[in-house]
């Protein structure tokens, strides 16, 4: 009897546990009655607010939504502009759902779903948008416009999809790929272009500093060359004029200081050899015993 009652007691504790469900703040619920949605008695989607609610144990089941603001942030996509060219957009919207039972309706609760039939409605706003402007257009200051339009056109997924769209925004605006590196390619080209016509003239420049360099060293060589010569010169009229003044003093003795300059010169080295003969007026001095006596 003891064990009936405990089994009675489980039961009932298991069948409370399964007839409660909790719905949390910012989420939002709907009860599936053997796989059909409850509705009321007008025949509309029963939606549960956020708290503790009630459900039919093992009948009904409850599939759970969220509430909260989502963020839909896909790939760039490629847009035409009015004149015919291609960008690359990156946008995001912010949205959250609104109307619950719209939104089963249409998307059987599935966010992957909602995600793409709402880019969808966006980017068919971004793209009106685009292909009525010019890239310069675009570009100098209409992208708040655009934005502005996108989110009006996409005010009907209310009513289509039971999502409120909050916000849209272009994140960036590019070229494609392809178009982006034939741009680079030139850009590459021309600034190529410019860095040659830039060395070419360095490389003038460069020339015509080395020419006019090399032409002041060759007249400062030659400018030197000829005062060392005419210095030269000079020196040696000075020491011809000093010689001939010291030998109209003593010619016998300027001889003499010659000849022993002479002698210091040829004997200057143990290795030099001399072939002279011995009467040679060469070793006068070196004989003249009356000259050595004076």
């Amino acid at each position: 009897m003891k064990n009936f009652i405990i089994a009675i007691i489980a039961a009932l504790f298991i069948l409370g546990v399964s007839s409660v469900f909790v719905v949390f703040e910012g989420q939002r619920a709907i009860v599936f009655q053997f796989s059909k949605i409850k509705r009321d008695d007008a025949g509309s989607m029963i939606v549960y607010e956020p708290g503790l609610q009630f459900k039919i144990p093992f009948i009904e089941n409850v599939r759970k939504i969220d509430a909260r603001i989502q963020t839909l942030d896909e790939a760039p996509d490629r847009f035409v502009t009015s004149e015919k060219k291609d960008l690359m957009v990156n946008s995001y919207a912010k949205w959250r759902i609104v109307d619950f039972s719209t939104y089963y309706l249409r998307t059987t609760g599935s966010i992957d779903n909602a995600r793409a039939l709402l880019k969808q409605k966006i980017n068919n706003g971004l793209r009106t948008e685009f292909g009525s402007r010019t890239i310069k257009e675009i570009v100098s200051g209409d992208r708040d416009d655009i934005m502005a339009k996108a989110l009006e056109s996409a005010e009907s997924s209310l009513e289509d999809l039971g999502i409120e769209v909050i916000d849209v925004r272009v994140k960036a605006i590019n070229l494609p790929t392809e178009v982006s590196n034939s741009i680079y390619d030139r850009m590459r080209a021309e600034r190529t272009a410019v860095a040659k016509e830039h060395r070419s003239q360095g490389q003038e420049q460069s020339e015509i500093i080395k020419a006019t360099i090399d032409a002041k060293v060759t007249v400062m060589l030659a400018t030197a060359q000829k005062q060392a010569h005419e210095l030269r010169g000079e020196g040696d009229a000075l020491a011809a004029k000093i010689y001939a003044d010291t030998y109209k003093k003593d010619p016998e003795f300027f001889n003499f200081f010659r000849s022993l300059e002479a002698y210091e010169k040829s004997f200057n080295s143990k290795n030099d050899i001399m072939v002279v003969k011995p009467d040679s007026d060469f070793f006068n001095y070196l004989k003249d015993s009356n000259y050595s006596k004076k």
